[in-house]
């Protein structure tokens, strides 16, 4: 059970330095003491984590770095997500234009960017370098996944007179800083780790919604109304569409319900029988014969109990558990079925994933980026250490790298959301 000590912000040392920021004379500066709840609602049934709350954040009128001496440095790693240029412009616009920090710079590729063997130079961050790359897709830094010896990257840290290093990633790249942080805490540095979370499966506790989830669920949505004029438009026709969620199944339950077309969504959170008299392929079935079209949509950790796990024990580079392709077989599986039953069918089978990760950012989404990576900076400022920028109730918040790891957010089947796509879809309740 969580208590206040899991929300605990480490901060660096005395903050004695004004901040720059009051000669903009319109700063709301946030006192430390300022706190959210984590339970909004109250009730018995809400009991349980009432009094729990989380440090706000957002700038300190007092500062930990003095400016004309600090250098900051922003690095972006795992995999894409639409946003991740509007985070380096934007921690580069706070630091550069805002704080009057001399220096800013970019990590490239990753962590291994930090890492003398990888033979990459930081970039010096410029108004030139960032001014349009808001509007372009992926990470102009470059991306990698995979951890890094912590020592090698404080190291590179020290080399460089880096003081404030703003890791944009998901869990594993959390895990990545939590550890960079414990080693600058072991040498005694003067050194500030900040996360900012990157996921576009949304699934990092603590952050509400995560920059690039809208976008993935505008983008997904349309995949899905196309899917569905694909299916309407011939005889028995089945789209399938396989979007992003290891773990979660936010994006496939989201963009279901913003295209209102899918008639049947499966996540990993809910376990699926395929065969017999209530399995999805019975209920498929009955859907075709009753409405003669049918759209699937599948998160791409759905299912996995039901295939070959030979690769089980596979992980990625960032420690995930490799899944095996749910949608190339759930395909395969509609087809055996249908062939069986001596049933034509049409099915098309969409995959666009890696479109998606791509493309650049929404309006939603551009001003959430901003806005988290501008709280990142005045947490570095203000020295806080091994902390992650989260969202609760819609406030920006403070949380320990440490708690915002330790359970991967999931879809709650009792939650608003996942009614609503049962409601939508009408699908049986396996």
């Amino acid at each position: 059970m969580l208590t206040e000590k899991d929300f605990e912000i480490t901060t660096l040392g005395p903050c004695a330095i004004d901040s720059p920021l009051m000669r903009l004379r319109d700063v709301g500066f946030i006192e430390d003491s300022s706190r959210v709840r984590l339970q909004p609602k109250i009730g018995p049934q809400y009991a349980d984590g009432m009094e729990l709350s989380v440090e706000e954040a957002g700038p300190r009128e007092r500062i930990h770095f003095d400016p004309r001496w600090s250098c900051g440095a922003v690095v972006t790693c795992g995999g894409l997500s639409p946003g991740l240029n509007n985070v380096i412009r934007s921690v580069y616009s706070e630091l550069s234009y805002n704080y009057e920090v001399p220096r800013v710079l970019g990590v490239r590729n990753g962590y291994m960017g930090l890492n003398p063997e990888s033979g990459l130079n930081l970039v010096e961050l410029t108004p030139g370098y960032v001014d349009h790359i808001h509007d372009m897709g992926g990470t102009v830094l470059g991306s990698s996944r995979g951890p890094q010896d912590p020592a090698v990257i404080v190291d590179a840290l020290v080399r460089e007179s880096i003081d404030m290093l703003f890791c944009v990633g998901g869990d594993g790249t959390q895990r990545g800083a939590a550890k960079i942080a414990a080693e600058v805490q072991r040498r005694g540095l003067d050194k500030a780790i900040v996360g900012i979370p990157k996921t576009i499966d949304n699934d990092i506790e603590f952050v509400y919604t995560s920059f690039g989830y809208y976008t993935a669920l505008e983008k997904a949505q349309e995949v899905l109304r196309g899917a569905h004029v694909e299916a309407r438009c011939a005889p028995n026709g089945i789209g399938l569409v396989k979007l992003m969620g290891r773990d979660a199944g936010f994006i496939a339950a989201g963009a279901a319900l913003a295209s209102q077309d899918a008639n049947f969504v499966l996540i990993p959170e809910v376990p699926v029988r395929l065969d017999g008299e209530h399995g999805f392929l019975a209920a498929l079935e009955h859907r075709l014969a009753t409405r003669e079209h049918a759209l699937v949509v599948v998160a791409e950790g759905a299912c996995q109990d039901l295939l070959n796990r030979a690769r089980a024990a596979e992980t990625d580079a960032s420690g995930n558990i490799l899944h095996e392709d749910v949608g190339l077989f759930l395909r395969d599986e509609i087809k055996r079925y249908f062939k069986a039953k001596g049933i034509a069918i049409n099915l098309k089978y969409l995959d666009p994933s890696y479109f998606i990760r791509s493309v650049p950012a929404n309006s939603s989404d551009r001003i959430l980026s901003d806005q988290m990576a501008r709280m990142a900076v005045h947490a570095g400022m203000a020295g806080k250490t091994s902390v992650m920028i989260g969202s609760i109730h819609n406030e920006l918040v403070h949380v320990p790298i440490t708690t915002s790891i330790a359970h991967r957010k999931r879809v709650d089947t009792a939650s608003d959301l996942w009614t609503a796509v049962m409601r939508s879809t009408g699908q049986p309740a396996w």
